[in-house]
C-alpha cells in the first residue's frame, strides 16, 4: 500500500484538491469537505488518503469554530490516522507539517478545552515542491 502512495505522491495535484487546499486555508472548512469527497470518492488509488486526511482535520477545525470539542478531537484522529501512510512530501503538500499541526491542535485542545483553545492557532495546509 505504502508504494502506492508513493507512485502517486510524485503527480501534480488535480485543480480540484488545489481549489480545496485555498478553501481549507482560507478557513472554508465545510467547502474544502465537500470538495476533497468528491475527489475522494472519485480516486480508486490509494493516494485518495491524502485527501480523506486533509477533509478530515478541516472538519475538526470546522468543529473547533462551532464549539464542539468531541467532533473536533475525533475528526483531528481519524484524520491522522488516514495520513499514516501518506509520504511527508505528496504531490506538493507538506504532509508532515500537517500531522505535526493537527497533533498540537490535539494536544492543545485537551489542555485547554474548547472555550480557551485559539482559533489563530490554526494552520494552513502548507506546500512543497514536487
Amino acid at each position: 500500500m505504502a508504494d502506492g502512495l508513493i507512485e502517486g505522491c510524485d503527480e501534480p495535484l488535480p485543480p480540484e484538491a488545489e481549489e480545496a487546499i485555498h478553501l481549507f486555508n482560507t478557513g472554508e472548512y465545510f467547502e474544502q469537505h465537500e470538495v476533497f469527497e468528491l475527489l475522494w470518492r472519485a480516486e480508486s488509488r490509494p493516494i485518495r488518503n491524502l485527501y480523506q486526511g486533509i477533509l478530515q482535520i478541516g472538519v475538526g477545525y470546522l468543529q473547533i469554530t462551532r464549539g464542539n470539542l468531541r467532533g473536533a478531537l475525533k475528526m483531528i484522529q481519524r484524520g491522522q490516522r488516514w495520513l499514516t501512510l501518506v509520504p511527508d512530501h505528496c504531490r506538493g503538500v507538506d504532509v508532515a507539517a500537517l500531522k505535526a499541526d493537527a497533533a498540537q491542535v490535539e494536544r492543545e485542545l485537551k489542555r485547554v478545552g474548547i472555550a480557551g483553545f485559539d482559533v489563530k492557532t490554526l494552520q494552513p495546509v502548507k506546500r512543497v515542491k514536487l
